[in-house]
């Protein structure tokens, strides 16, 4: 594989890391199953995209972007407690209503931003005035950001409310003896859930210079293949670990997905790309529970304890 690719892999595995911490918020901290990703992501990338093409500043686009998602989060969730709507049937739901939605934003299937000013250009120009390749730049902006990100979001995990929130997905029913309206604290949260995923998602479409209504497919198993990944090999405890674990996971799914796509001697073609996904969050599934790996874990512990 070329450094080119290699490079780009983990540029895209840092886009993606905003949705690996959306995934972790809403299926390992509240336990709600959501599939509601699948549509934030592209309707954050459609929000972003309309936005700037229509003459707005990238900020303001990003910001209305995230906002996007919010409320599609929030609306999957009041289906979900306000009218009993199971988890996953909710946001399937929000998730097939967004389409529309994103093809109204658009006007069209594909919206490109050929010469737009992005979040992209003023660390490009920086880059260039440093002497940085574009290569690592793009990289190097993206990393930025995702760490102001995850500093941000462990940041609020670590206050009174997000303390509240992780009580909420972790014992519903000893939350309300306590008198905590869990309902808001669930509709809060999976507002902040898929602002994450639409803010990947105008994040992506601003590094690749497009947006497209078909972004979303599949997304929900990139956020699940990176929490997984993340935590069978860094076993996190604590939060700021848990957010470093999804989000190392992620670079390192997309990396093994484009080391797999770039070996010519596996003959992968970018169609059998869902095989390669499939096949990696099964292996990050059953690895954990094989003997050798039991065993290594084991010597680890044993030199920990030495």
């Amino acid at each position: 594989m070329s450094l080119f690719a290699f490079f780009g892999a983990v540029e895209l595995g840092l886009i993606y890391a905003p949705l690996a911490i959306a995934v972790l918020l809403s299926f390992r901290i509240l336990h709600f199953p959501d599939l509601t990703v699948d549509g934030s992501f592209p309707l954050g990338s459609a929000v972003a995209a309309a936005s700037i093409v229509g003459g707005l500043d990238y900020i303001t686009a990003t910001i209305l972007a995230c906002c996007a998602g919010a409320i599609a989060g929030f609306i999957t969730a009041y289906l979900n407690q306000r009218f009993g709507i199971l988890h996953l049937l909710a946001s399937i739901l929000t998730m097939v209503a967004s389409f529309s939605v994103i093809l109204r934003i658009m006007g069209r299937p594909n919206l490109p931003l050929l010469n737009q000013v992005t979040l992209l250009t003023p660390f490009a120009t920086l880059g260039d005035n440093l002497g940085i390749s574009p290569l690592y730049s793009k990289s190097l902006a993206a990393l930025f950001i995702v760490i102001i990100v995850a500093s941000l979001v462990v940041a609020l995990l670590y206050t009174e409310w997000g303390v509240v929130m992780r009580g909420v997905g972790e014992n519903p029913k000893m939350a309300r003896a306590n008198g905590i309206r869990t309902k808001n604290v669930i509709y809060a949260g999976m507002a902040l859930s898929n602002a994450l995923a639409a803010l990947s998602g105008a994040l992506f479409a601003q590094w690749v210079g497009f947006a497209d209504a078909t972004l979303g497919a599949g997304t929900i198993i990139y956020g699940l293949a990176a929490v997984i990944i993340g935590e069978s090999l860094l076993r996190p405890r604590g939060m700021w670990l848990a957010v470093i674990a999804c989000m190392g996971g992620m670079i390192l799914y997309r990396v093994a997905i484009a080391v797999a796509l770039n070996v010519d001697a596996i003959g992968l073609k970018p169609s059998d790309l869902n095989l390669v996904t499939a096949t990696i969050v099964v292996l990050a599934l059953i690895l954990p529970k094989t003997t050798w790996h039991r065993q290594i874990k084991t010597m680890l512990s044993r030199g920990r304890d030495a």
